[in-house]
């Protein structure tokens, strides 16, 4: 398989949610995506805001946290704010920044050409749409309220 051309493109080829695309599906979601850089301690999403974008962490590490209490660590390939996006709901989590954060910034009329142009990108999302309701579906059986649903 020949490399995508674009620097980016490169980059993603190793990131969960990208490793089902092509190259040219690859350098579609790079022109497609907006890089953005937070400084640790930055909030990346907050928990009962609107979620009008989603967000692929590259770089660094970041907490999800719901009602104060920590309930996941994120990394390289980790995505946030699918589910919100989707639905235009609040979102169910805040994300702070651990240590300096790379990440990829995916608008609504980003993602819907996404969704339309690249089927290695849903054929990845998914799966984590999935182990999201599953997790949550576990946490509501054992009482706990979905604490482990994330930043969706």
């Amino acid at each position: 398989m020949r490399r995508p051309r674009d620097p980016l493109a490169r980059r993603l080829r190793a990131l969960a949610p990208f490793v089902h695309c092509t190259r040219h599906e690859l350098d579609l979601v790079a022109r497609n995506l907006t890089e953005h850089r937070a400084a640790a301690g930055d909030v990346l999403v907050e928990e009962g805001r609107s979620g009008r974008e989603l967000i692929v962490i590259v770089e660094g590490e970041a907490t999800v946290s719901r009602h104060g209490r920590a309930v996941a660590r994120l990394g390289p390939g980790d995505v946030v704010g699918e589910v919100a996006l989707l639905d235009h709901g609040p979102r169910t989590a805040t994300v702070v920044a651990d240590t300096p954060v790379l990440a990829l910034v995916c608008t609504a009329r980003e993602f819907t050409t996404l969704v339309e142009c690249v089927p290695g990108f849903v054929r990845s999302l998914l799966p984590g749409l999935a182990r999201c309701i599953r997790a949550a579906d576990a946490d509501l059986v054992a009482g706990q309220g979905g604490a482990s649903a994330a930043v969706r």
